[in-house]
């Protein structure tokens, strides 16, 4: 059976481990056993079988029908996952490290909405966000390749949020100058009761959505609104603009590191890029490559 690496045994504090608890710890948390694999496949498998569940619940009609069979389904769904949720903890040296974990996290959170619905009824539908899970998916079927490209798009986010930041604010100030001074064109008796609502108005009708729920009436207000409507066309191309040009000039980047001796490869774990060309192991988490 295959064993972690010593940098991932470092991280986790897998070294103080021996036996069953190691054993157990390949198997789950490592895809490259045949067990390692059906245990992540089995569980993927598992996620999406709970998600629609609790989908299948929230429609009126099936729930009249199958209520007490998807309640009692959830339930299981959740037991099973609070016992894996367990055993992730009992098979790591460093329990709090995982627990405080990315997939740590969305782990816990995968099993609470069901013990919170015990006071707060509702709460289950959360619990769709045992979908984030489905992210291992990437490990298990060695998609990680791909997540490449995500990089660039996440760089280029990052790169460009100081400009999208100022366009928020711009577009914030124009919209309530815009919905103030309709407000005092059309005025309540034409639906523009208050300042906020005239805001919405401004809103709708300059990201071209046009609800119609609320209208000018006046000439002047309709030419107004005929202005917004334009200015709202133009506005919908500068946060694009700036996106494209930095997801050009990322995968410029990316390319680049290619040529300067390290890879664009995908950590399996953390996501991390930029490893060098004979790098085993994630340079920021220590997972295998």
């Amino acid at each position: 059976m295959l064993k972690p690496n010593p940098i991932e045994r470092r991280r986790f504090g897998v070294e103080v481990l021996s036996g069953w608890r190691q054993q157990l710890y390949v198997v789950i948390f490592e895809s490259d056993t045949p067990a390692g694999k059906a245990f992540d496949v089995a569980l993927i498998l598992t996620i999406i079988g709970s998600v629609m569940a609790v989908m299948l619940e929230s429609v009126a009609a099936v729930r009249a029908r199958f209520g007490d069979l998807l309640y009692t389904a959830e339930w299981i769904f959740t037991i099973l996952f609070t016992i894996e949720y367990v055993l992730r903890l009992v098979c790591v040296g460093r329990p709090l490290g995982y627990a405080l974990s990315f997939y740590g996290l969305v782990d816990l959170l995968a099993v609470i909405p069901t013990y919170v619905s015990i006071v707060f009824p509702g709460a289950q539908f959360l619990l769709v966000i045992r979908l984030l899970r489905i992210l291992r998916v990437f490990r298990v079927l060695k998609l990680v390749h791909y997540l490449s490209e995500a990089d660039v798009l996440v760089r280029a986010l990052r790169a460009s949020r100081r400009k999208i930041t100022i366009f928020l604010v711009a577009i914030i100030t124009l919209v309530v100058i815009l919905g103030s001074l309709m407000y005092l064109v059309e005025g309540a008796e034409n639906g523009f009761t208050s300042i906020p609502r005239s805001i919405y108005w401004a809103i709708v009708t300059l990201t071209t959505v046009g609800y119609g729920d609320i209208s000018p009436q006046t000439d002047f207000g309709q030419a107004l609104a005929a202005v917004i409507m334009i200015i709202g066309y133009g506005i919908i191309a500068v946060p694009t603009g700036i996106v494209t040009a930095e997801i050009v000039r990322a995968g410029q980047q990316a390319r680049a590191s290619v040529h300067d001796g390290t890879r664009a490869l995908i950590c399996p774990r953390c996501y991390a890029a930029g490893h060098d060309d004979d790098a085993a192991f994630c340079k920021k988490c220590g997972a295998r490559l």
